[in-house]
């Protein structure tokens, strides 16, 4: 499954996989609890593939800054809980992402990163990382 198909649900915690399409929006599964909830056109959703983290040079896809911590946890859960301390937290995404921007990335953006790694790597769904990075190569290469 892509990161096209997960999305992030303003107000409601964790992440959402899509499930079927309907007439005024979806109905999507939540990966916490597996329970479905429909999300209309009304509501504030973030699909994955399109939320970049600023660097001090650039915008970093999402995917890319998931795969950098997935290369430096060697694919297990994070070393760090995204409950810890705004410290602890910036501390870590320092190690994972030396270059982003401390002044438009907040704590609350790392923890949720984090708690989105997790929740991808709980279900498995980490190889989606590198699907999408070799369907971007071989368009490329056309």
């Amino acid at each position: 499954m892509s990161l096209d198909k997960i999305l992030s649900i303003s107000g409601k915690p964790g992440l959402y996989k899509v499930i079927a399409q309907t007439r005024n929006g979806f109905v999507a599964e939540s990966l916490i609890d597996n329970k479905k909830v429909n999300v209309t056109i009304h509501s504030n959703v973030s699909i994955l593939s399109e939320i970049a983290v600023y660097t001090l040079t650039e915008e970093l896809p999402l995917r890319e800054v998931l795969k950098k911590i997935k290369d430096k946890e060697n694919g297990q859960p994070t070393t760090i809980s995204h409950k810890d301390s705004k410290d602890t937290l910036e501390e870590y995404f320092f190690e994972v992402l030396p270059d982003y921007d401390e002044d438009r990335v907040y704590a609350s953006d790392i923890k949720k990163i984090v708690q989105w790694y997790n929740l991808l790597q709980k279900h498995n769904m980490l190889d989606a990382l590198e699907e999408e990075t070799e369907q971007v190569t071989s368009e490329e290469e056309e």
